[in-house]
């Protein structure tokens, strides 16, 4: 019996070693060179060279016997996404993810993505579909979705170069009543998962930047739009913090009680008008609805609805 795998279009170009690596992460290294080195691997019938870099289609063997792993295994298929797709284009998906869905792990918001995906792509040996950017599981609105190795690349490269403009929609506490600029060091806290505002520069330190614009105001209650220059873990809940307004409902950061936990909304999304972004047929701006939840808690406090305010 032998192990039998298929390369995809995101494989093209690869060396053989790094794609078995990805695709066979139980199989210690010194056995793939082993392997390797004792012609036991063939590609398309040929004993073949770790360096070699295989094509799009190339058949991949290897004897059970000799490597006694499993082949890749796919997620279970899923015919529909279960939460509202904003845009699909080549290489990335544009998904409305509601609050309390997790992005990663078990059930979260992966899992279905990569199940919807299972029957429209071929399989990659080295490249699996996931999220460009953060989300925190309490937060809802747009996420981008990679589903090609090169749609992975091109939005990633916008991201870090800073050429997307997110702008979130947030309740915090306290009357915020200006425009602020917020510019901190950011530092994360992986034992408590928390990140927070440092004064001391470092190599942990990340600089973060965010625009606070209110919409709404009571003596209690803002409800702001923050425009992101970053993409810090919890950049807002912990800049908002330090600056003396805390997410309502955000009790992990200090904020007060609110029935259903905090209300943070990644509402839209902006891309450069580029060669690249207009060949995709990509919006210039994608928005996610606000959810329910979030427009009844906006009326109740502030005596508006969100399409009179936003």
């Amino acid at each position: 019996m032998v192990i039998t795998m298929i390369t995809a279009p995101d494989d093209e170009g690869r060396r053989l070693d790094r794609l078995l690596r990805k695709a066979l992460p139980e199989l210690p290294l010194s056995a793939l060179h082993r392997l390797l080195r004792k012609k036991h691997i063939l590609v398309d019938g040929r004993p073949a060279e770790a360096s070699i870099r295989p094509k799009a289609g190339s058949r991949i063997t290897i004897p059970q016997e000799a490597a006694p792993v499993s082949s890749v295994s796919l997620p279970a298929y899923q015919p529909r996404l279960p939460v509202p797709l904003l845009w699909e284009g080549p290489g990335v998906l544009a998904l409305h993810k509601p609050a309390g869905l997790a992005v990663h792990g078990p059930a979260s918001l992966e899992t279905m993505v990569r199940g919807y995906l299972v029957k429209k792509l071929a399989p990659s040996l080295s490249f699996t579909p996931g999220p460009i950017h953060r989300l925190d599981t309490p937060t809802s609105g747009i996420i981008l979705f990679a589903t090609t190795l090169q749609g992975a690349q091109y939005f990633s490269t916008l991201i870090r170069e800073r050429q997307v403009k997110k702008q979130y929609l947030a309740l915090v506490d306290g009357n915020l009543g200006a425009p602020s600029r917020w510019e901190d060091l950011l530092l994360r806290d992986r034992s408590t998962r928390k990140t927070r505002v440092t004064e001391e520069p470092g190599a942990a330190a990340q600089d973060a930047e965010t625009e606070v614009f209110p919409l709404a105001t009571t003596s209690r209650y803002s409800l702001i739009l923050a425009a992101i220059h970053t993409g810090r873990t919890h950049q807002i809940r912990a800049q908002a913090a330090f600056h003396g307004h805390p997410l309502a409902g955000d009790r992990k950061y200090g904020g007060s009680f609110q029935p259903g936990g905090l209300l943070l909304h990644a509402y839209t999304l902006e891309f450069p008008i580029t060669e690249g972004t207009k060949g995709m047929g990509l919006p210039g701006i994608l928005q996610a609805p606000v959810p329910d939840a979030f427009r009844m808690r906006i009326s109740e406090l502030f005596g508006r609805n969100l399409t009179q305010i936003v």
